[in-house]
């Protein structure tokens, strides 16, 4: 997301969504702009207040499309319920605390996902080496290491 701009943002949504030009030009900012505040120091993001966004408009304009795909592009938990729903009699629909134990639970998940990705080639690696000392032992010279290394890699 660091090296987007928004007009790169714009773009990308376009790829996905038709129209909505200020929609999608209003909520690049903004993502920038957060992104921006982020890259502060401590004492001075305090002093700058993000501003959030209220979309509003009939249904199937595509809220909910640009606001999936932002989430996308700023690798950010996205969940979609319905919670401004209100009867004469009470609340209908799920209640608050559910809906932001969804959000932890799908922010978590995206956290193990990276963590998983991030660790990938080191245990990737270290896998490597313990089959080959299995295969050569651990007191096998380099080029038969690098030998049965390249075999180990073709299949």
């Amino acid at each position: 997301m660091s090296t987007l701009s928004p007009r790169e943002i714009v773009a990308e949504l376009n790829r996905h969504i038709i129209g909505q030009q200020d929609a999608k030009r209003a909520v690049a900012v903004a993502l920038r702009n957060r992104w921006r505040r982020r890259q502060l120091p401590a004492a001075l993001r305090e002093e700058v207040v993000p501003k959030n966004i209220l979309m509003i408009g009939p249904t199937g304009v595509g809220k909910t499309e640009i606001a999936r795909r932002l989430a996308k592009l700023a690798q950010a938990p996205f969940i979609k319920v319905e919670a401004t729903k209100f009867t004469e009699i009470g609340y209908v629909g799920r209640d608050v605390e559910s809906i932001i134990r969804d959000l932890v639970e799908i922010s978590l998940t995206m956290t193990r996902k990276a963590m998983r990705e991030a660790v990938k080639p080191q245990s990737r690696a270290k896998a490597e080496e313990r089959v080959l000392d299995a295969l050569v032992g651990k007191n096998a010279t380099e080029e038969t290491r690098e030998k049965f290394k390249k075999l180990l890699e073709s299949g």
